[in-house]
């Protein structure tokens, strides 16, 4: 019974998209209210199924012109399935929480209390003597040579700090390559804290959560603390969400629309600033501190995830729109952003399927050949219901087996993957990867000039390829 109201569903989403096709923009005020009607019709189609098929699970907010356009909340608050999610639910926005330390960073420089170029050895960290190379823009940048947080072995901000306190060298010589790392995030922090004399939260507070009347910003709740949600799996598991670094906010939906709506319109920061930190100042093609900026379209985009919570936004400057996702069952919030996006610019759109990443990937980390067999299994009979076309699915399963150094498993799914996409260069390059950190050199070289072959700009294959050449 539940397929057949489904079915009714996706027929329904189907005929009103291709309405609003036909219908367009209109000059009318009264026809420009219908048509903002049947936007939000379309949109709510497009949730529901998308929670139905088990694709989404969390809340939704689409704003035009500072205007609500839709809101809703589908799902439950954790993976028990008890407690529905509503508007005040505090989720984990991910790296989207970077942003709060860069605008930090820049109200700073704008008040001339630091500067871009300030080295790291300025704010007495008690850093080695590398911290005399590293400076501030470097940290926005990703580009300081640091490594990432070592989350095995660290409890809290003070091992952080002994950490880095220890590191004998950086990965490069600052401003020479990328690294995304989270150190560079809470060195900011501590620089922050350094120069205001505050700790990093009650400076947010002061500086940004209360101006921009921000009601429901939490750092670093307990379980229990009030409306917080639990991110869960695809099997319906709670995860285990231990932070080490602190400083980190949760939000609702609505105070994250005030954070981007203030971004937009420039409340905290300069224009200047904030394409100062919008785009990447030494590597343009790689993402910056506040995820993606298209100039050309005034087009912002940032995803965050952490364990299975998942925040995604994409902001129109110019046109004032804003959509955002906030997701503790983490899965396809980019793909059904952009849906929604086609939807209100009256483009053709696609139905979500569900991420066969996602619903293999127990199956593979138990017992490959079973893993393997699930997933010709489910291509054969639900071919329509999973995205079977993302070669990044299996590429992203590929690397969550190699890192948690189930090598062979790994070099199985990666061996999948360019037998699905065999004209998928960066997938033979992964597939080096496994073979290389295998120590089966030569089969590493074979896929990574294969690669090369495909993709003549692979510069990581070419090094590859030169390491391996030089053993």
């Amino acid at each position: 019974m539940e397929c057949f109201h489904q079915n009714k569903r996706v027929a329904k989403l189907i005929l009103v998209s291709f309405l609003l096709l036909v219908i367009g923009c209109s000059d009318s005020t009264g026809q420009n209210i219908h048509h903002h009607s049947k936007l939000a019709d379309t949109i709510d189609s497009l949730m529901q199924i998308s929670y139905e098929r088990g694709i989404f699970n969390g809340n939704v907010l689409v704003t035009r012109n500072d205007s609500l356009v839709y809101q809703k909340s589908f799902g439950y608050t954790d993976g028990s399935g008890q407690t529905q999610l509503t508007k005040k639910s505090i989720f984990s926005p991910g790296s989207i929480a970077k942003e709060f330390v860069a605008v930090s960073i820049m109200m700073l420089v704008e008040k001339g209390a630091i500067s871009l170029d300030d080295n790291l050895s300025k704010f007495d960290l008690r850093l080695p003597d590398w911290s005399k190379k590293v400076t501030i823009k470097h940290l926005l940048n990703y580009v300081g040579g640091f490594p990432q947080i070592d989350y095995d072995n660290v409890k809290n901000d003070n091992d952080i700090l002994e950490d880095l306190q220890q590191l004998p060298s950086l990965l490069f010589e600052p401003g020479t390559d990328y690294h995304y790392n989270n150190n560079s995030i809470f060195l900011q922090k501590r620089i922050i804290e350094k120069v205001t004399k505050k700790s990093y939260q009650d400076f947010i507070t002061e500086n940004i959560i209360s101006p921009l009347k921000m009601q429901n910003v939490v750092f670093d709740p307990d379980f229990d603390y009030p409306n917080r949600t639990r991110s869960f799996n695809v099997h319906k598991e709670n995860a285990e969400e231990f932070y080490p670094s602190t400083g980190w906010l949760w939000v609702t939906i609505d105070d994250l629309n005030k954070w981007i709506t203030a971004l937009r319109h420039n409340t905290l920061i300069t224009t200047t600033s904030f394409k100062t930190i919008a785009v990447n100042q030494y590597f343009q093609e790689k993402g910056s501190i506040l995820g993606s900026y298209d100039a050309q379209k005034a087009l912002h985009l940032h995803g965050g995830q952490s364990y299975q919570f998942e925040a995604a936004f994409m902001s129109e400057l110019e046109n004032d729109l804003s959509i955002l996702l906030m997701s503790n069952n983490k899965n396809q919030s980019f793909n059904i952003i952009q849906s929604v996006y086609n939807i209100i610019k009256g483009k053709s759109f696609s139905l979500p399927r569900k991420s066969i990443y996602r619903q293999i990937r127990k199956a593979c980390h138990e017992n490959i050949d079973k893993g393997i067999k699930l997933y010709y299994t489910l291509k054969q009979s639900d071919y329509e219901l999973y995205n079977f076309n993302d070669p990044n699915a299996l590429n992203s399963l590929g690397y969550d087996l190699l890192s948690a150094k189930k090598i062979n498993e790994s070099i199985t799914i990666f061996k999948l993957a360019v037998s699905e996409f065999p004209k998928d260069a960066n997938l033979y390059d992964s597939l080096g990867e496994a073979y290389y950190t295998n120590k089966q050199y030569d089969l590493a070289l074979l896929n990574y000039k294969k690669s090369l072959e495909m993709n003549p700009k692979n510069t990581n294959a070419e090094k590859m390829i030169e390491k391996i050449n030089k053993k």
